[in-house]
């Protein structure tokens, strides 16, 4: 009997101190880090993306799975080199448990490495850089956001298929997302019937583009402009300035024309269509819900950067449901994101495949004045593209990563 007695007591000790140490987790706060830009041609993104990432926990009063949330801000600076060591600040000294972040494709490589070391979950609500999700998958990396040809490969056959194009010039970005962006488009384009027969690269950080603008061939039937940041902006005020406007149409990267800086463009932007995985315009209850939740709380309608950092933390939010909030289970949390399901979404549907990258409707867009404003309206879309297009996986990981001499530009010159 007393031997029953010890053994009722001792199970009864053993269940209230795992109901002590669960409590006490419950009770820890998530820590959260947000690798960012807060300076130079990129920063105009960042802003957008903490502004979002702000709302998200705000909506939930820094709670998310029913533990709080700390939340770690470094700005990277758009410096591989620095973000790299804001990285690290945030997991070896900030002790952060999950990443959302960095911005730039460039960032991201340069912080691959140290992810796979630390063994830190990761969410890219931006960072575009292919090889993550494709010949160098990174087990500890997911994308909240495509990659960079995967809204350009729908555009490039749009463009020959349907606006008829033949021969269009190319100014970029001159850094990995501008390289890959510009090389998915040339692919479909060429491989539709169209000719990419001009290849024109910009700085990142390049204060006026009328050199570039004065080289563009005059024969050209569109020029297609693939630029991220505030960039769009002074190109295209550029374009219109040099009376390119009317005599050139532009075709665009989802980056050139978002909904972040469209508010600083002028009519230098109406007409300009691109394509995107995002438009403020979408019609369903949770992006109309999202986008009134943006302009109540920063005065201006979400677009790439903002949608990719709440995108990001949506996905957080629903692995940890399904794991309990136990961020402290790396692995289990990470199997939750590389499974995750989020019903909430204001794209709508989507869902990671086997290399942690989002199969999800591609829009091609085009700016409209609308009340006095201008928007993305949506004129076309493409359910549920993947990182390869309609390309055999296989085949297309059998060749080299998009870059500036990859697919290879036959018709430069012509």
């Amino acid at each position: 009997m007393l031997r029953k007695m010890l053994s009722i007591a001792t199970s009864a000790a053993i269940v209230a101190a795992s109901a002590v140490s669960l409590s006490a987790v419950a009770a820890e706060p998530i820590r959260l880090g947000f690798l960012t830009v807060k300076s130079g041609a990129l920063a105009a993104g960042g802003k957008q993306m903490e502004d979002a990432l702000r709302l998200f926990l705000k909506e939930r009063n820094n709670t998310v799975a029913g533990r709080p949330v700390e939340l770690f801000v470094a700005d990277t600076g758009g410096q591989p080199a620095i973000t790299k060591t804001k990285a690290q600040e945030l997991v070896e000294k900030n002790k952060v448990q999950v990443i959302i972040g960095p911005l730039a494709a460039f960032e991201a490589l340069a912080v691959d490495d140290y992810i796979r070391r630390s063994q830190i979950p990761t969410i890219s609500p931006s960072a575009a850089a292919e090889d993550l999700t494709q010949r160098k998958p990174n087990p500890w990396f997911v994308r909240a956001v495509g990659t960079s040809a995967q809204p350009t490969h729908p555009l490039g056959e749009y463009a020959a298929k349907e606006l008829k194009y033949k021969r269009v010039a190319i100014i970029a970005d001159d850094f990995a997302f501008g390289h890959e962006l510009s090389a998915g488009f040339q692919r479909t384009f060429e491989e539709n019937g169209g000719k990419v027969v001009q290849k024109l690269w910009s700085p990142l950080n390049v204060a006026d583009y009328g050199n570039y603008i004065s080289q563009i061939k005059p024969d050209v039937d569109a020029v297609f402009a693939g630029f991220a940041g505030g960039n769009g902006v002074k190109f295209l005020k550029q374009y219109n300035e040099y009376g390119m406007k009317g005599k050139i149409p532009v075709i665009a990267a989802m980056t050139t024309v978002d909904e972040g800086i469209l508010k600083l463009m002028g009519d230098e932007a109406v007409g300009v269509i691109s394509s995107g995985w995002y438009t403020a315009t979408l019609n369903n209850p949770n992006n109309q819900r999202f986008v009134q939740a943006m302009n109540r709380e920063v005065k201006e309608d979400p677009g790439y950067y903002s949608m990719g950092a709440y995108g990001a933390a949506l996905m957080m939010e629903e692995a940890l449901k399904s794991i309990g909030g136990k961020i402290e289970d790396k692995n289990a949390f990470m199997a939750a994101l590389r499974n995750v399901q989020v019903p909430n979404d204001p794209r709508g549907s989507f869902k990671l495949d086997a290399l942690g990258n989002p199969i999800m409707d591609i829009q091609i867009r085009k700016v409209e004045r609308k009340d006095g404003k201008l928007v993305n309206t949506i004129v076309k879309t493409y359910p549920q593209v993947s990182q390869f297009w309609t390309y055999d996986r296989r085949d297309f990981l059998s060749n080299p990563v998009y870059s500036r001499d990859y697919p290879a530009a036959k018709n430069i010159g012509m």
